[in-house]
Formats: C-alpha cells, sequence, structure tokens
C-alpha cells in the first residue's frame, strides 16, 4: 500500500485546519478594533429603543390647485419625505398619514432634528428664471421731505413718470438709481424673447406728446396688468420697497415668489441678501431635473456645488435659453435658480450650455450641498406642508418591550444550551463556541454599519438575531449528525468527520439559501420595522455559512485527533456504544482458515 504524499490537502481545506481558523480570528480581531477604533461600542438604536423626534406635518393646497389635498397626493409626499430623510441616513424613520391632510415623521435619536426638519418642509419647488434687473439687496432710501404737498405731489408724480418711462423706453445710457446692475443701453424686459427685446407694447405711446395721453385715455383707456405680468412699473415699486438684508424680509418676499405662478414675473431676494432681481418666467422646470450630485469642485475653486442632469426635454429647453441669454448683457444675461420663492444662485451665461448638465455654485457648505442635491434628486412634494408640532418621543414602551424579548431570547438561548448538553455532551462546546463566534461577527458589523450606512436595531431586528440561534443551532445539528451516523457505519472519528461534511454542506447551504431568499423577499417589498427584521435575519443567515466553513468545520477537524473525542470518551458525544455500534461480523471471519460453505455465507 503506498504512502499517502505529504503535503496533499484533503477534501474541504482539512490539511491546514489552524491556518482557516486563524483567519476567521483574525477578522473578529480587525472587526473589534474597527468598533472602538469608530468610537462606536453599541449599536445604533431605532427610535422604539432609543426614543427620537416626531414631527407632524399638516398639508396646504398650492396656489392654482384648490383640490390638491387627496390620498393620491398625501401618499405621494409620504414617498419623497421617507426617500429623503433617509437621503440624510436615517433608515428607521417613519412616515406615515395620519387622518385625510396630516403627515407624521418618526426620526431616531441621533439624527439632527433641525436638518431633518428642513427636508421634510421644503416643498423643492424649483424654477430657472432669466434676470430681467438686479440692485442692491437693500430698501431703496424714502425721498427727502419737501416744504409742502404741492412740491410733494410734484416729487411724487416725477418719480412716477420716471419709473413708467424706464419700463417702456430704452435707458438713455445712464444707470437707474434703483437698479445700479441694470446694462447700459438695453430695456428692462423679458429676456427670453430676445427678438423682442427692443420692441416694447407701449413705447410708442410714451414717445407721443401729452395731448395725444389725454386723447388716449379719452378714446380708449388702457387696462394696467397686473403685477407679474409684464407691469414693470408695479414691479419696480416692489423692487425698491423690497428689503433682503433681513431674514424677516426675505421670508416674505421667498412667500410671496413661491405663490406665483411658473409664467409670472416675480421680484425675489438671493440666498445671501445681498441682492435682489426681478425675474422672468420659468424657463425650464424642476421637474425637468432628472438627477442631482453634490460635489467638491477642485479644478476651478468654487468648492462644494451641486450638479444637475436634465432629461431629454429639460436639456433642450436648457441649450435653447442660455444661447439666449449669451447674447445679452449683464445682468440679463444670468440665469437665476429659484427654489421655493429663493434665488440659490443666480450665474452668468456665456455661451449655450448643452449636454444636459448645469451646476448651481455660492458659497455650499458639504451638509448644505447635500442638502440641496438630496431634494432635488427627489423631486417636488405635491401640496405644501407646515410643521405644527415637534415633540420628543420616548423610548419607555420600546425599552420595556426589548427586556421582554431579551428575556425570551435568554430562555430560548438557554434551553438550547441544555439540549446540546444532553443530547451531544462533548460536541456541546463545539456548538457554543461556534454560537459565541457568531455573536461576535453580528454584534461588530451591526455597530459598524450604524455610522457606516444609518442601520438602526430596533425591536424586528433583535427578533431577527433571536431567531438566527435556531438556524445556527440547525447548522450544527445537521453537522454532528452526519459524522454520527458515519461513526455508526464503523468508521473511526477523522474518516468520519472528512466523510460527513460533504453531506452536511450541502444541506446547510440549501437550509441557509432558503432562509436568505426570504429575507431579502422581505425586504424589498416592505418598508420600516419589517426591513429591520428582514436585514438581521439576511446578515445573521451569512454569517451562519461563515462561521461553519471557516470555523466550526476546522474545530471538528482538531478536535478529531485529540484522544478524547478519537477514542469515542463517553462524554464526548461520540462514544460508539452509546450511539449503537456494533462489532463488524467480517473481522472474525478474517481469522477463519479453512474452508467456508457457500450455503454458510
Amino acid at each position: 500500500m503506498a504512502a499517502p504524499k505529504k503535503g496533499r490537502r484533503s477534501p474541504g481545506g482539512q490539511g491546514r485546519p489552524g491556518r482557516v481558523l486563524a483567519l476567521i480570528l483574525i477578522a473578529m480581531v480587525a472587526l473589534t478594533g474597527g468598533m472602538f477604533a469608530s468610537g462606536h461600542t453599541t449599536p445604533r438604536l431605532g427610535i422604539d429603543l432609543a426614543g427620537g423626534t416626531s414631527f407632524t406635518l399638516e398639508a396646504k393646497n398650492q396656489p392654482g390647485k384648490p383640490n390638491a389635498i387627496n390620498p393620491t397626493n398625501m401618499n405621494t409626499a409620504v414617498g419623497i419625505i421617507e426617500r429623503r430623510v433617509n437621503g440624510l441616513g436615517v433608515t428607521e424613520a417613519e412616515v406615515q398619514t395620519q387622518g385625510e391632510n396630516h403627515i407624521i415623521v418618526n426620526i431616531p435619536k441621533g439624527t439632527d432634528a433641525k436638518q431633518a426638519r428642513q427636508q421634510v418642509g421644503t416643498t423643492a419647488q424649483l424654477g430657472f428664471r432669466p434676470v430681467l434687473t438686479a440692485t442692491a439687496g437693500a430698501k431703496a432710501p424714502e425721498p427727502a421731505p419737501s416744504a409742502g404737498n404741492k412740491d410733494k405731489a410734484k416729487d411724487e408724480k416725477a418719480k412716477d413718470d420716471k419709473a413708467k418711462q424706464d419700463a417702456t423706453t430704452k435707458p438713455s445710457g445712464s444707470p437707474s438709481p434703483t437698479a445700479s446692475a441694470s446694462p447700459q443701453g438695453r430695456p428692462v424686459t423679458d429676456a427670453l424673447k430676445a427678438d423682442k427685446a427692443d420692441a416694447t407694447p407701449g413705447a410708442s405711446a410714451s414717445s407721443s406728446g401729452k395731448a395725444d395721453e389725454k386723447k388716449d385715455e379719452k378714446k380708449a383707456p388702457t387696462p394696467t396688468p397686473a403685477p407679474g405680468a409684464g407691469d414693470m412699473a408695479g414691479l419696480q415699486k416692489k423692487l425698491d420697497a423690497l428689503e433682503c438684508t433681513t431674514k424677516e424680509g426675505r421670508a416674505k418676499a421667498n412667500e410671496a415668489a413661491a405663490a406665483a405662478k411658473p409664467t409670472d414675473l416675480i421680484v425675489a431676494c438671493r440666498k445671501d441678501g445681498q441682492v435682489k432681481e426681478i425675474l422672468g418666467p420659468v424657463a425650464v422646470e424642476g421637474t425637468n431635473v432628472k438627477d442631482a450630485d453634490a460635489v467638491f469642485d477642485t479644478q476651478q475653486g468654487k468648492g462644494w456645488i451641486v450638479q444637475l442632469k436634465f432629461d431629454s426635454t429639460g436639456a433642450k429647453k436648457f441649450a435653447d435659453v442660455t444661447g439666449q441669454l449669451a447674447t445679452k448683457q449683464s445682468p440679463q444675461n444670468q440665469f437665476a435658480i429659484v427654489l421655493d420663492g429663493e434665488v440659490v444662485s443666480d450665474p452668468s451665461v456665456s455661451t449655450s450650455i448643452g449636454g444636459g448638465q448645469a451646476e448651481i455654485s455660492g458659497g455650499f457648505t458639504q451638509q448644505s450641498s447635500s442638502e440641496l442635491a438630496n431634494v432635488l434628486s427627489y423631486g417636488a412634494l405635491p401640496l405644501s406642508f407646515d410643521v405644527v408640532t415637534e415633540t420628543t418621543v420616548t423610548a419607555a414602551l420600546g425599552g420595556e418591550q426589548l427586556r421582554a424579548g431579551l428575556i425570551a431570547g435568554a430562555i430560548g438561548l438557554a434551553l438550547v444550551i441544555v439540549y446540546l448538553v444532553a443530547y451531544y455532551r462533548g460536541l456541546a462546546l463545539v456548538a457554543l463556541a461556534s454560537l459565541a463566534c457568531s455573536a461576535v461577527l453580528t454584534y461588530t458589523i451591526m455597530v459598524l454599519l450604524g455610522p457606516a450606512i444609518g442601520f438602526a436595531l430596533n425591536l424586528p431586528a433583535v427578533c431577527g438575531a433571536i431567531v438566527a440561534i435556531g438556524i445556527t443551532a440547525d447548522s450544527f445539528i445537521v453537522y454532528f449528525e452526519r459524522i454520527r451516523d458515519e461513526i455508526r457505519e464503523g468508521r473511526t472519528l477523522r474518516p468520519a468527520v472528512e466523510r460527513g461534511w460533504p453531506r452536511a454542506r450541502r444541506t446547510i447551504l440549501v437550509s441557509d439559501f432558503v432562509s436568505f431568499l426570504a429575507a431579502a423577499v422581505l425586504f424589498i417589498v416592505t418598508v420600516g420595522k419589517v426591513q429591520g427584521f428582514a436585514f438581521t435575519l439576511g446578515l445573521t443567515t451569512l454569517l451562519d455559512v461563515v462561521v461553519v466553513f471557516f470555523f466550526t468545520k476546522p474545530l471538528m477537524t482538531i478536535l478529531a485527533r485529540r484522544p478524547f473525542f478519537a477514542g469515542g470518551h463517553p462524554w464526548s458525544g461520540l462514544d460508539p456504544t452509546r450511539l449503537g455500534v456494533k462489532p463488524p461480523l467480517r473481522a472474525s471471519r478474517r481469522r477463519s482458515t479453512g474452508p467456508v460453505d457457500p450455503k454458510e455465507a
């Protein structure tokens, strides 16, 4: 009989089981060290275990949409708000409707409540409007008081005449006192209609004499257009009275601008309050934005910016409009990006921008750019919302349920241990060591997933971890029973460990695959807390495969070489007598040297 070759590795990597054990032990030490290095030694808890903040949002109809509050729009708003909040890394947020016009948002403790409040309360109505005129953000100074009422009336009339002249004729070449940023030699009119920029309606009437004006008024009085629909004189008065340097003034201006229709002309404040502007109708709507990302610009030194990607319709509109604005002078070559009535950015355009991409810049921080990109990525809410209540949620009820769940889990684990010790005896040590290895891996990974992906441990997730105890114990039992079956067939322990492993491996893989598939389907088709259960169940199922392959199997290979197990000690759990093994009959027949009767055989 030829001797086995040295260094040959047996099936399953049993030639060097010590190296396999060392590998998983190194992984356990690395995960534990990473947990302490990150400063997080406990899992991030969900709102039911740690408490948090609860917002109550009340829906309001938007201007021009009196019947917008309906179940369809409310459910759409719930989905958008949930994606926005989860975009902040909050995976355990609860968003649900309450009644006909309220939405409840629960956010776990440890989340920036102020940041989340801004995300859930922002309507995110985005529009790209051309800039018609711009001036400093401070309110225009009041005219100096005159000596008498007659002089005062004359000053007011002169001011009105000048405003009308500015709105209906070309500037004479000198800058306007109230719109210092207006272009020289160009009218303050709709920047999108480049072919009609010099042909402003009403110019002939203003160039006629005073008698002609009176005659025209008597003959057919011209109706005054509504502000925001072309009445530049009225808009100029609003612009002069607008105060953008204060928070209250900007809030008032943003509210009025947000309530305007997309076809209206508006006055608005820039975000920093340093500039106020008259803006034309919406040229490209925010619904044409397909995606938005926050990136750090290192090439041009702009810092944090928000990059936008348009759909095919938006890309064509954006290219056409920027091509028209590029032919104009400042500030009419600027494109204001208006979010909920506030000018976030107003970059100038020097050439037509194709490719369906644009960027928003202007003093963003990493957080503010990420917030804006997050809001724009998931679209505008179909309704406006007011945060009517903001309360702190305690974890008293969840804590009691957690204690009850942990007690139930401890009782179940104790019963499993009692069963393993009573039935498998020495093999129970292998099972308990494998359970401990699985527990260390599960705990450290769940702790690290908290800051990494925002995973939060809630009550259903704890239930999933408790269920995993049974799944892991099943894998050990399958392997142990395969080994015992081989011993019952008359084999010694070392070949029994080798021959029992392939059969046990197939059974374990099929069983764990079914469990993981169920967890994956449950995670995909459900939302909220049920996803926590599915995620934990899937994670522990994968770890069960890792532990059985890289810990339980190598450990059994090493123990099979020890006399306590190899010799079949009564307390080893592998005693041939207790397993019902009988001495083989063919052993006595080999001692016979005489002829064998065929009938006896």
